[in-house]
């Protein structure tokens, strides 16, 4: 999705750690549509510079889904984007702990 006058980034940051893990958060505002009922497209991605995912929520096929390392998780459900916001922040913390 190219940006236009109707997206604006509400959150773009990306953030390296000396353990080689790397921190990229996009978050966008669109305009509601089937694809983004809620207005936003969002990419919480945690995992390692070589490419390895640890943990990411993303809705970029306009579809909500979690990946870990194992994979995508198939169980996942949606609850909001509050509550991933959070649930990203937490997870985050637990696998840096």
């Amino acid at each position: 999705m190219e940006p236009d006058d109707d997206v604006r980034v509400l959150e773009d940051t990306e953030r390296r750690f000396d353990d080689g893990t790397i921190l990229r958060v996009r978050v966008l505002s669109v305009p509601v549509s089937e694809k983004f009922p809620d207005g936003i497209k969002y990419r919480l991605h945690y995992g390692t510079e070589a490419g390895e995912t640890l943990i990411r929520y993303d809705n970029s096929h306009g579809v909500h889904e979690r990946h870990t390392d194992e994979g995508l998780d198939d169980g996942y459900e949606f609850p909001g984007y509050s509550a991933i916001q959070q649930r990203f922040w937490d997870e985050v913390a637990q696998i840096r702990d």
